[in-house]
């Protein structure tokens, strides 16, 4: 499953900038990874992954895969956007069809960037764009109701339910509160997104630093990590103008940068780690001689639903999952030495994955 992330923010924030750089490094990565620009706006970037190399080594494998993720750059909203300003309305359709929203904000001053509201208050930006998406839910909301309302009243138990869950969000909208701070049951959440509510969608705020605050940020975006723990979101602190010279170096020059700026890695790792965090994502691995793969799935996954991941044939006819610990499968240098040791599991249908497991399924077509 690949990751789908709308960045979004107002003009002149340096979202294009943060955009172009993972698309950058995506290029480079074209050697050893696969990566594809499916649109102008749009880029897989392979996920960061510091346990695949010694995987591969462990096996042998000819090639390293890593997960994805896919990132939609959303031109720059205004104000009015839900009304159709700028290109408004077309732009917020593109956000329905993503997992999570990046919202980048201005975290820098610089008097030859012109900010389109003429002035740097990364807490207002925010707002702004936040109260386009409320807007735009309202409007698609409040079309819904009419209809929804009569088929209930003939017994439709489907639109009742569906009401219910519209009346739900109308209150934290209606509220001045974004969609995703309704309490939703697990029994309601599949319902719930096919509402693909713009505000429903988890947030994520990137503070775009100048260079010398990429490390530990500054007072703006201390205002925004602020707002994100209220929010219940998460923040992020990346220089989108750093991360675009990263992108062109080499890894020998690329650690060296690192290093005289005093980071450990690239922003756009932690980024993407973030992002995962937020919608509950984790990795398991399939090791051998021809490849070693990282596979994305939520926390809690079953086995069978891990396999399905990989082809829906692997999850209907799931036998087992032999299954090694990512640590066992590197200090007992491979599957043999795991089994020797006892340390390769035969788990079944039940069994919940961990982060770092390393797989084999046993299936029947």
């Amino acid at each position: 499953m690949a990751l789908k992330v709308a960045i979004v923010g107002l003009p002149n924030v340096g979202k294009s900038t943060l955009f172009n750089a993972l698309t950058q490094t995506a290029a480079a990565q074209a050697a050893n990874y696969p990566f594809c620009t499916i649109e102008p706006n749009t880029g897989d970037v392979a996920v960061p992954e510091l346990r695949l190399p010694p995987l591969a080594k462990v096996a042998g494998s000819k090639e390293i895969i890593p997960a994805r993720i896919n990132f939609v750059d959303i031109a720059g909203l205004v104000r009015g956007a839900s009304k159709g300003e700028g290109l408004g309305n077309q732009f917020l359709a593109n956000i329905r069809d993503c997992d999570a929203v990046a919202f980048v904000a201005r975290c820098f001053e610089d008097d030859d960037i012109t900010h389109v509201e003429g002035r740097v208050d990364p807490i207002s930006d925010l707002e702004i764009i936040e109260t386009e998406l409320m807007l735009a839910d309202l409007e698609s909301l409040e079309k819904r109701i009419t209809n929804l309302d009569k088929r209930a009243k003939t017994g439709d138990k489907e639109a009742a339910s569906t009401l219910r869950l519209v009346n739900l969000a109308l209150e934290q909208l209606n509220n001045g509160r974004p969609a995703r701070a309704a309490t939703i049951s697990e029994d309601d959440e599949k319902a719930w997104r096919m509402l693909q509510l713009l505000t429903s969608k988890p947030a994520l705020y990137v503070c775009n630093v100048e260079e010398g605050s990429a490390d530990k940020g500054n007072s703006h975006s201390d205002r925004v990590a602020d707002r994100a723990s209220r929010d219940g979101a998460k923040a992020v602190v990346i220089s989108a103008q750093i991360e675009s010279e990263i992108a062109l170096l080499d890894e020998t020059e690329r650690g060296e940068f690192l290093e005289t700026l005093g980071l450990e890695e690239p922003g756009l790792n932690r980024l993407i780690r973030e992002a995962y965090k937020l919608l509950g994502l984790q990795t398991y691995f399939t090791v051998g001689p021809k490849e070693a793969r990282a596979w994305t799935i939520p926390v809690g996954a079953t086995a069978p639903q891990a396999a399905g991941v990989i082809h829906t044939d692997f999850e209907k006819g799931f036998i087992r999952a032999e299954t090694i610990a990512y640590d066992d499968y590197i200090r007992l240098n491979g599957e043999s030495g795991a089994r020797e040791a006892g340390k390769m599991r035969a788990e079944g249908k039940e069994y919940v994955v961990h982060d770092g497991d390393v797989m084999n399924f046993r299936f029947n077509v």
